[in-house]
């Protein structure tokens, strides 16, 4: 998908992942640290991951596509090698999202882990959200300052 009712959509999906993957990042920290979160929110880990993942490759093949159009232009190398990174990003926030839904579903099966194992999920699941984070800001901000950098 390299448009969107003649628009490249590039643009415009980069917006959801933008917003949606710190998100979810956070969301995993807030459920892996707080178990009265984790009760209430737990339903919505898993797919919004799933959906960061999914949108993830829409959103850099998009972008493969626009820089293409634009005749790869060498300022958007960076921001492009760093975009392909976001893949790797996306599949490990889903799997610390798996990790805190599977500590969830133990203690709603009164099935008691053992503590050692929930802190390692726990501790997996915030560096990944961390490094989503960072990540993200870090693809996003190369992207702007390709297309704004020294501009007003």
């Amino acid at each position: 998908m390299s448009t969107i009712n003649g628009l490249p959509a590039h643009p415009l999906l980069v917006h959801f992942v933008v917003v949606l993957a710190p998100l979810t990042a956070l969301l995993v920290i807030l459920c892996a640290v707080w178990p009265g979160a984790r009760r209430r929110f737990v339903w919505l880990l898993l797919p919004a991951a799933l959906f960061v993942l999914v949108l993830t490759p829409l959103t850099t093949d998009a972008g493969e596509s626009l820089n293409d159009r634009l005749g790869n232009p060498p300022l958007l190398d960076h921001h492009a090698e760093l975009g392909d990174t976001m893949l790797w990003f996306a599949i490990a926030l889903a799997v610390g999202a798996a990790g805190v839904t599977a500590i969830h579903a133990a203690e709603v099966k009164s099935r008691s882990l053992k503590p050692v194992v929930v802190y390692a999920i726990a501790a997996v699941s915030i560096l990944v959200s961390v490094a989503t984070i960072v990540q993200t800001v870090r693809v996003g901000d190369s992207g702007a300052q390709a297309v704004w950098g020294g501009q007003p």
